[in-house]
């Protein structure tokens, strides 16, 4: 079992930043990979950023690639997203989550993550 706890969001303006942070507890970290995604009101949840066990491969969808930036420190359990530049539709709640198999093609798939947070709420004003 994993527990997974996320902060840092808040209310920023355009064009601002933030960084998101995400400490778990629980079985091994470090073997896990850890990812970011978000949920807009009336919108699906959404593919933000993932990155592997060890920090080395990471990956952003599209709309956020070149602004945000995903990280890890395996030795205090925890992951992060800086998000710069943001834009109002960025505003969203935001979550953690932990993937247990590593395959590569689960990457962005919500369905195949194991753990969640409870997630950190975002909001962009223009």
């Amino acid at each position: 079992q994993v527990q997974l706890v996320e902060s840092g969001g808040g209310l920023v303006q355009a064009g601002g930043s933030l960084r998101l942070s995400c400490a778990a507890s629980g079985r091994t970290f470090s073997s896990y990979r850890m990812g970011w995604f978000r949920q807009a009101p009336g919108k699906e949840r959404e593919f933000v950023s993932t990155i592997n066990w060890s920090g080395i491969s990471t990956y952003y969808a599209d709309s956020v690639k070149g602004r945000f930036t995903i990280s890890r420190d395996n030795a205090k359990n925890t992951v992060y997203l800086q998000m710069n530049s943001l834009k109002p539709e960025d505003t969203a709640v935001y979550y953690c989550a932990a993937e247990s198999s590593g395959r590569y093609d689960y990457r962005t798939d919500p369905l195949k993550y194991d753990y969640w947070g409870q997630g950190t709420q975002v909001t962009v004003s223009s």
